[in-house]
Order: C-alpha cells, then sequence, then structure tokens
C-alpha cells in the first residue's frame, strides 16, 4: 500500500554563487506542515542508525533548526555539511565503476510519538552537487525501543509510503501520504548515495491506549499523548504548539507569545484533548515570559456535540516566570480553552486528568482501526 505525491524539485541546483545561501533554495506552501512533527526530538525521536555517515552524522536530520551553511568549512574528511551524508558510493571493478540500480544508502529514524503519517519533506537544503537523485520511504509498527537489529531482522513488516521519486538539490521536497495507519519507526533510503540536511515527518499521534490506562491519570492535552492545538488567536512571535511540548521551557521563545494589542480584546488558544476526559488539576506556567506574560487567564472546555463552553478556571492573575497550579471541578470534555489578557503568552499548559469510560473506548476503536 503506497500513497504520495512530491511537489516538482527535481533537477540541479545552482552552485553556491556566495551571499544568502537560501537566496536560491526551492520550496512550496504544503498542506500538511500544521500538523505535528512525529520526528521532532523533544518528543523523544532519533536517528537510531545508518548504514554509512562518512562526511556528515545522520543525527542532523533531526535537528529542529534550519540546516546551517559555512562555506569556509572544511574537515578532515572534506567539507563540512548540516545533514547527513554519505561517501560515493562506486561498482564492483574497472569494468563495472558504476553502482548498480539496486544500491542506496539507508537510515533508521524511531518517531517521538506513534501516529499517522499525513506528509514528509525530504529537505536538500546546501546539497547542490552531492543530494541524492531519489529517495524512497518505509514506515512500520514496532516498539518504541526496538533495537536496529529488531527492525532489521526477518519477518518485520515494512510498508512503502514513498515510492522511489527523484528529488531536487538545495530543496524542500514534500510528500503527501495517503496510508491511514499507525507507524512507529521510517527508513529512509537515498539512492544511490549523497547527502539530505533535514527530515520532517507530519502526521497526528497516535499514543497507546494501554499504557495510557494503566498511567490512568496523566495529561490529557500533552503533545505525546496525542491533544493538538486546534486554533488560536495570534501565533505572532511562537507557535502555541509549544504550549502542549514536554518538559519545561527553557527559552522565551519555547513557549507561545502574541504581538501587543491595540484594543480591547484578548488572546487564546484552543485545544483537543487525546480523547473524552475530565481535568482535575491544571498547571500553566510562565516559565521565561518576564515581561512579556499574559496577565490573567481563564480556562473553559467544551464536549462533542454540544456548542457551550463551560468555565473551569475563572479569570485569573499570572505572575511572570512562574508555575501556577489549580484545582478544578471535574467536567466531561473534549476541547479546551484559554483565554488569556490581554496579550502576551504562556510557555506551557497542564491539564491532568483521566479519560471517561467513552473516551477510553473510542480512543482503544481508533487505534485498532489504524493497527
Amino acid at each position: 500500500m503506497t500513497a504520495s505525491s512530491s511537489t516538482s524539485f527535481t533537477g540541479d541546483a545552482r552552485p553556491f554563487g556566495g551571499g544568502d545561501p537560501y537566496a536560491d533554495y526551492r520550496r512550496a506552501e504544503l498542506p500538511f506542515t500544521d500538523l505535528v512533527d512525529l520526528a521532532d526530538r523533544r518528543l523523544g525521536a532519533g536517528v537510531i542508525a545508518a548504514n554509512d555517515e562518512f562526511f556528515a552524522e545522520r543525527e542532523n536530520l533531526l535537528i529542529p533548526e534550519p540546516a546551517h551553511f559555512d562555506p569556509e568549512h572544511f574537515g578532515h574528511k572534506g567539507k563540512i555539511m548540516d545533514g547527513w551524508e554519505t561517501r560515493r558510493r562506486r561498482g564492483t571493478g574497472t569494468d563495472t565503476p558504476h553502482p548498480v540500480d539496486a544500491d542506496h544508502d539507508w537510515a533508521l529514524i524511531r518517531l517521538g510519538a506513534p501516529g499517522v503519517i499525513r506528509g514528509i519533506v525530504v529537505d536538500t537544503a546546501h546539497f547542490r552537487g552531492n543530494y541524492p537523485q531519489s529517495v524512497s520511504i518505509e514506515a512500520t509498527a514496532h516498539s518504541l525501543s526496538a533495537s536496529p537489529e529488531d527492525l532489521l531482522a526477518e519477518g518485520v513488516e515494512w510498508t512503502t509510503i514513498v515510492p522511489r521519486t527523484a528529488v531536487g538539490g538545495h530543496a524542500a521536497n514534500g510528500f503527501s501520504v495517503e496510508v491511514d495507519r499507525r507507524f512507529t519507526h521510517l527508513r529512509l533510503n537515498q539512492h544511490p548515495d549523497g547527502g539530505v540536511a533535514r527530515l520532517r515527518v507530519y502526521g497526528e499521534v497516535a499514543p497507546d491506549p494501554g499504557w495510557l490506562a494503566e498511567l490512568g491519570t496523566f495529561d490529557l492535552v500533552a503533545l505525546e499523548n496525542g491533544g493538538t492545538v486546534e486554533d488560536a488567536s495570534d501565533r505572532f512571535y511562537s507557535s502555541p504548539v509549544n504550549t502542549i511540548l514536554p518538559g519545561r521551557s527553557r527559552k522565551m521563545d519555547d513557549g507561545w507569545e502574541t504581538r501587543r494589542r491595540r484594543d480591547k480584546g484578548n488572546d487564546w488558544v484552543q485545544y483537543r484533548l487525546v480523547a473524552q476526559g475530565v481535568v482535575r488539576a491544571v498547571e500553566i506556567d510562565t516559565a521565561y515570559l518576564k515581561g512579556n506574560s499574559a496577565g490573567w487567564a481563564a480556562l473553559f472546555v467544551q464536549d462533542d456535540g454540544s456548542d457551550e463552553w463551560t468555565q473551569l478556571l475563572p479569570r485569573t492573575k499570572l505572575q511572570p516566570d512562574t508555575v501556577h497550579r489549580f484545582l478544578v471541578n471535574p467536567v466531561p470534555a473534549t476541547r479546551v480553552r484559554i483565554d488569556i489578557f490581554p496579550d502576551g503568552g504562556i510557555s506551557r499548559l497542564r491539564l491532568h486528568g483521566s479519560l471517561t469510560a467513552r473516551g477510553a473506548e473510542q480512543l482503544t476503536t481508533r487505534t485498532e482501526e489504524i493497527s
């Protein structure tokens, strides 16, 4: 089962001519890049193996920031590239100097959370004469702690989600994926060799219902548990998705911050919980937001089938750079909205609670459908 399409970034990139190295970088608007990057290292993703990384390490594939290029940076093995780059493949002898069609390099990627993949970007930024001729991508479902040997063992089922497709150099090569299945690992193949700067894997988190059931109480809106941001009033300085990332914020732009309001309105974020649940305890963290934290916040919940929002936390004053904790009355809900007044930001939102019987049943049914 395969289904994908790519943008038209085939063909050579121009040699670097100095100046801004991104000036001739090729990209397009893609319909899936607002989804969660399942290969985000902050969720626990990693590149666990590669058959070759002679020129540049495989771990560079998942660095969150765009690839950096320093034209003067060389090492003992050659040009230092910010990506994964393999040596040049050769044939078997004097009469067969070229690699055969089946020759290729590969890397194994563990997703940060199991999920349904909707789109992939194979970014060849700054790889102009050394990018692969084509790529293909396979996916499988396994234990998140599986070793490379486990994944490469006979009998492991791999599904091709991106068939072998020509790609372009110095470009964000995008592929839509229409395989409605839950995966945990990818195998990125480059044919026959070359370099890839970054890999982004966009989709929807599909958590393990059994794991959440054993936990009992957990963060119902956490990204790693399947919570999502549905909408927000403002994304000017940073994304509201940051508010449901794992761990504590480590700097100001690691949270959600809005522009300064010049009207009498307020800003807000609307979230969808992993499934119907009841929230019992709330954490609103304003870490590193010292002169620009929200002044006040209120929380509201809504259940599927209802247009009414029920107040969970009344408008409450917030302190800068502080973790605020509140106990609330549990109300069955599938959505939560935080309103901040008048503007500013928060770094994290934690909604501790548990699934209702209906929510647990729906989550289990959905997981079985995509497994």
